[in-house]
């Protein structure tokens, strides 16, 4: 646990270099950056120990991976190019951030699938974290 911390300290004081030396916005760019290429060599791992059987939450793991790294991704490209170019029209935007999103979520249904073995339970139960997790987040909607 030492070293973790460590590391955490490490990596925050970096980030505090960057925006002395860089300013919020372009250490906020360098950071999303960084970790959206980061979480796509992860995901890429993860597929590959999936295909070679070293684990069953290796899927999960690269759905999750690929879908942070690509949400991460779209997000710091909006801010490189300025913002979103979508219109109302296309959405093609909007569409792929749909579809990053959906990998993200995917890879933690996944989650929940294998998880709940651990707790000795079987068939569509672990559906049952994912389901609360959507009407919590409605319920957010419904109250703003």
């Amino acid at each position: 646990m030492k070293q973790v911390l460590t590391l955490y300290g490490i990596v925050l004081g970096a980030l505090v270099l960057a925006v002395l030396l860089l300013g919020v916005s372009q250490a906020l760019l360098l950071a999303f950056g960084a970790i959206a290429l980061m979480a796509l060599m992860i995901s890429a791992t993860f597929l590959w120990l999936w295909q070679v059987r070293a684990t069953p939450l290796a899927l999960g793991m690269s759905l999750s991976w690929a879908g942070s790294g690509f949400t991460t991704g779209w997000w710091w490209a909006m801010q490189i190019a300025q913002g979103p170019f979508w219109s109302p029209v296309l959405g093609i935007e909007v569409a792929a951030l749909f579809l990053f999103l959906s990998l993200l979520i995917s890879g933690a249904v996944l989650h929940f699938s294998v998880i709940q073995g651990t707790f000795g339970l079987s068939g569509l139960r672990f559906l049952w974290p994912v389901i609360g997790a959507v009407i919590v987040s409605f319920g957010v909607l419904l109250i703003l």
